[in-house]
């Protein structure tokens, strides 16, 4: 079945969908342990080059070409059992779908004018002495259209490149400014502010023209962003992660920061003067994200992934729906340009004390944190040591050291690329990025590493995770472990190399897998350094999800114990993901047991500091691993991070309801290396910093304030005595 739908994630485009329809009985035949092809969707746009015909049997056929598939491949739809007037509404369909995807406006009044620039005309190929047509098979690839002119094509540093038709508002711009090294993607009117701590406001500079340009010359995927005033070029900002750019629909506006080369950094906005100007420079914009983290055309991107991208690129106020509102909040004050006032009076550490200051030994910091899920401790790496803490009250003491870590018999020195508790907390398995291929067990009682164990000569182990997300326990003895592209099963207990041959499977592609997490019943997450995510039910089959990639590598990943929550980390941003398949023949499910379908993916939100208050941190953005509070009768009501010398944490409960930039923060004198909820706790975070290791509550932490942004915790009652330690 042929179907034409809205994408509903984007204003004015559509897609073609094409479904498997079963004879009454068969559908079973079909199920499978893997992914099913039940739909194929594609992007209804020139690009697919539709035209109706006849087969060699002269029934009435529809054919596009295959953008996923090489330059020569066609889909040709035949369409035998309809009647003459449904195909010829079917085909008018897909014409006002390419209309409106171009110009970002309604089809409902086109004529038959209008529409006739979609028809589909083959190209002409000279011949001696006569005009011949080349096969459909045989043609080049499609013409330049308004998307693809935007991602591939050369054109002239005059061009304006607007994805919109000119509203009455707009018909009296003034030709845009232009530089001759650069070619002009897109032009718009804009508000300038630039964000001053002073006052803490973002404060209007001027009015002019907004640009998002790349060099006429030098690499083709580098693009920025250009404000010019009187026909001066005051600001060029290249178009990259750092930006930590966000959009808010009701203002028609864009905030991001810049990082001077002197590492300064500010935060700015642009408020579009013409509201109609807001979606199509987004979408531009978001493509030349896209483009230059993923160093390759937008076009390339496949249908669903283009959808699933522009979804991520969500207005900072548009509300999460589906979610109930059972609490009331107490509201931000925030003006039109997210200008939060300072109503609370400065913090005050609770306990402050001031103790004697004592240097720690040169040389190695502190680089990872472990929390114990038994006898309240927790576990830091430092160099080729690890410091033991235990947990009292609301206090971390510095209990013991695990010195000079080496394999078994002293061999070799051991440096923790990764640790993992296990068996209770009675064991803990090492990584040494130097012995890729075997993981270390040590003996925490004893604090020496008492067996190496070999995994496979040919298979390096480069991440590590429990067998589920509470498995560490329990006596569980088998635990998971991943290298770039495959993922396999470890059993420390079977004589020889400890993987599983029976649970092991590779990927052919590269996929970089750079994380893996568990729920309670053993599903995984699985995320890479590309940026995408894949759930598998089990072990051994193929994804039963898999989420394209937005082009940032994903540093860290966890998910909640039910599986319903994952969030990322990237640098910059944190991508919290519902698993819950919404609609469909699967509803209800989620996504590591079924698929979603194709046109309902799930969408990405991201967490991110608003560039305001980033602009007054001394460093960009740079996310430790996020991670949900965690406990076997404890539903997860807090995401906590770090970046720098702060320490940061979501109220879930809010993000769920689609308040995103509702967080709280800490700023510490040192750089945060790792956070994290002591175990089977809401309220209690662990904080190892590069020199010392506390405890806090969250209560401790405020929203962000010139106050909580500039002033560092200067309380010292929960510093650790590790500095007395020969640690």
């Amino acid at each position: 079945m042929a179907t034409i739908r809205r994408v509903p994630s984007l204003d004015h485009n559509f897609q073609l969908v094409i479904t498997r329809v079963y004879e009454e009985g068969d559908q079973e035949l079909f199920e499978d342990e893997d992914e099913t092809d039940e739909e194929r969707v594609f992007l209804i746009s020139e690009e697919l080059e539709f035209r109706t015909g006849e087969n060699a049997e002269k029934e009435p056929i529809f054919v596009w070409r295959d953008i996923e598939g090489d330059v020569n491949e066609f889909y040709e739809y035949v369409a035998g059992g309809t009647n003459a007037p449904t195909r010829v509404l079917f085909e008018t369909c897909m014409y006002q779908a390419m209309y409106e995807r171009k110009y970002n406006r309604s089809a409902d009044h086109t004529t038959d004018e209008d529409l006739a620039q979609f028809t589909y005309k083959p190209p002409v190929k000279k011949g001696k002495g006569k005009a011949t047509r080349t096969a459909a098979a045989r043609n080049p690839e499609p013409p330049a259209s308004q998307e693809s002119a935007f991602v591939d094509s050369p054109s002239s540093s005059q061009a304006t490149a607007a994805t919109s038709a000119p509203s009455s508002s707009q018909s009296s711009q003034p030709m845009p400014p232009s530089d001759p090294q650069f070619e002009v993607l897109g032009s718009v009117e804009a508000q300038l502010h630039l964000f001053d701590k002073g006052s803490y406001s973002f404060e209007f500079q001027f009015e002019g023209v907004a640009q998002i340009v790349r060099p006429a010359s030098g690499p083709a995927f580098t693009f920025f962003l250009c404000i010019w005033r009187d026909g001066d070029k005051v600001l060029l900002h290249r178009v990259d992660s750092n930006m930590n750019q966000r959009w808010a629909l009701r203002t028609h506006s864009l905030t991001w920061n810049y990082v001077a080369e002197s590492g300064h950094q500010s935060s700015w906005s642009i408020a579009l003067m013409h509201d109609a100007d807001y979606e199509p420079f987004k979408e531009m914009f978001t493509r030349a994200m896209w483009e230059s983290l993923h160093e390759e055309s937008w076009g390339k991107a496949k249908s669903d992934e283009q959808a699933y991208v522009m979804s991520a690129t969500q207005d900072e106020d548009v509300v999460m729906q589906d979610v109930e509102d059972d609490s009331d909040d107490e509201g931000d004050v925030v003006d039109e340009l997210g200008k939060e006032s300072d109503e609370s009076e400065p913090e005050e550490d609770e306990d402050q004390q001031e103790d004697e200051e004592n240097q720690l030994p040169a040389g190695d910091k502190n680089s990872q944190l472990t929390v114990g899920y038994r006898g309240d401790r927790s576990y830091v790496v430092r160099g080729n040591n690890i410091g033991v803490f235990s947990h009292t009250g609301d206090q971390v003491k510095y209990y013991s050291t695990i010195s000079k870590i080496a394999a078994p018999k002293g061999s070799k020195a051991i440096n923790p690329a990764q640790i993992m508790l296990h068996d209770r907390d009675s064991k803990m398995i090492i990584m040494d990025k130097d012995t890729p291929n075997s993981v270390f067990h040590l003996d925490i009682e004893r604090g020496k590493i008492v067996e190496e164990w070999k995994v496979n000569e040919n298979i390096p182990v480069r991440h590590i995770a429990p067998e589920n997300k509470f498995a560490q326990m329990t006596p569980e003895q088998t635990f998971i472990g991943a290298s770039g592209n495959a993922l396999f099963r470890i059993d420390p207990r079977i004589s020889g190399d400890k993987l599983v041959d029976s649970q092991y499977k590779q990927y052919v592609s590269k996929n970089k897998f750079s994380g893996v997490a568990t729920t309670s019943t053993g599903k995984l997450a699985v995320a890479s350094e590309k940026g995408d995510i894949r759930l598998f039910d089990s072990i051994g089959k193929n994804a039963k999800t898999a989420l394209p990639p937005l082009g940032d590598p994903i540093l860290g990943i966890d998910v909640t114990a039910n599986g319903r929550w994952i969030v990322a980390t990237t640098r910059t941003y944190l991508l919290l993901i519902d698993t819950l398949i919404g609609e469909g023949r699967y509803t209800g499910q989620l996504g590591f047991d079924r698929s979603f379908p194709a046109n309902a993916k799930p969408i990405p939100r991201r967490l991110q500091l608003r560039a305001e208050h980033v602009a007054y941190m001394s460093h960009p953005v740079e996310f430790t691993p996020a991670r949900f509070n965690a406990g076997p009768d404890q539903e997860e009501n807090a995401i906590v991070t770090s970046t720098g010398e702060y320490v940061v944490a979501w109220d879930f409960a809010k993000v769920k309801k689609g308040q995103l930039d509702k967080y709280e923060i800490k700023k510490y004198e040192d750089n945060v290396v790792q956070d994290n909820f002591k175990f089977g706790d809401s309220k209690e975070i662990i904080v190892a910093m590069e020199n010392n290791v506390v405890a806090i509550n969250k209560k401790q932490l405020k929203r962000p304030t010139r106050a909580s942004l500039a002033t560092p915790i200067t309380d010292l009652r929960s510093r650790s005595n590790i500095v007395e330690a020969p640690y």
